[in-house]
């Protein structure tokens, strides 16, 4: 039976990727570690707590003997727990080195002295940087532009460096941006279909000419799952959808699907440092067999609809964000 270690996992994408875990295999045992910081909500997960293979941690990654003490018996960690929010990088830097650096760092330690059988480190496309054309691969420079893709391109390298100092077997994965169920609503398609269905009107950065690949958390978990089953040891794989649209694209589908028209954005100033476009050459993954499993609009709508159904999720979060 696998024990998994999963950091972050009341969080957006942890919490589906445990989901899809227990669905997909009954005899996994899941310890989910999270800090339940603003973007980790508890309510999440509350229905897992039936499931006698799932037990909930409420603990700091960056704290050793929390780590320690939910490393115990464990055959391998998925480490999303992060701070992740860009703007909230650029006005308080302090909290996403702890978390993604120091945290990062424990976590690898007591794996290391644990003797785990594998270390998955969940990271993103954007410690790349802009690309202004084409596709990074995995070996394209490092550029990250705001504190918050600088920790995690950091924590990239440390997690790295694990594998090559000590031989622990870590893999990297570097996803393009997430939509789904669950996502904390101050992200960009959830923060726009919120603000849609209370008749707010959306806040679009600049002219909305930055573009992003943009991927459903279901294709992503599933890639997730078949790099921790059959990822080679100190390798790095991008995991994008190929889904390219600018933000004003984007936006403009979001207003499709919810009856609005252009009259609902609101043009704000733009994002300090804000990265052009992000685009990853997946080839790598896709190799293994993975590939999107449904077009964009569809997922779209999907999301939508469950953002419709889940009132009761949200709306307490949109009240604490003010």
């Amino acid at each position: 039976m696998a024990h998994l270690l999963v950091t972050g996992g009341a969080g957006f994408i942890g919490s589906n990727f445990i989901r899809r875990t227990l669905a997909a295999d009954p005899h996994v045992v899941v310890t989910n570690l999270d800090a339940l910081t603003y973007a980790g909500v508890r309510a999440t997960v509350d229905e897992l707590d039936a499931d006698p293979r799932h037990t909930f941690v409420h603990g700091d990654v960056a704290d050793e003997e929390v780590v320690a003490a939910a490393m115990d018996g464990v055959d391998a960690v998925v480490h999303f727990a992060a701070e992740s929010h860009v703007d909230r990088s650029i006005s308080g830097p302090g909290v996403f080195l702890r978390t993604n650096v120091v945290g990062t760092g424990t976590l690898l330690q007591a794996a290391l002295e644990a003797g785990v059988d594998r270390f998955l480190h969940v990271s993103t496309d954007e410690v790349y940087g802009s690309i202004e054309r084409g596709s990074a691969s995995e070996v394209a420079p490092l550029a990250p532009s705001s504190p918050y893709s600088a920790s995690k391109a950091g924590s990239d390298l440390l997690a790295l460096s694990y594998h090559a100092t000590h031989g622990l077997d870590v893999v990297v994965t570097r996803c393009s941006n997430n939509f789904g169920p669950y996502q904390f609503p101050e992200k960009v398609i959830p923060l726009f279909v919120t603000n849609l269905l209370e008749g707010r009107p959306v806040p679009l950065y600049g002219d909305g000419h930055n573009e992003r690949d943009w991927l459903h958390v279901g294709d992503h978990c599933a890639a997730l799952a078949l790099v921790l089953e059959r990822g080679e040891a100190g390798t790095v794989y991008n995991i994008g959808a190929d889904a390219q649209l600018s933000n004003l694209e984007l936006t403009h589908r979001i207003l499709d699907q919810l009856g609005a028209d252009a009259s609902s954005i609101d043009h704000v100033r733009d994002r300090l440092g804000h990265d052009f476009r992000y685009a990853v050459d997946s080839s790598r993954i896709r190799a293994l067999g993975w590939e999107p499993s449904a077009p964009f609009d569809q997922r779209l709508a999907e999301t939508v609809a469950w953002y419709r159904s889940n009132r009761d999720w949200w709306e307490p979060l949109r009240r604490d964000l003010g």
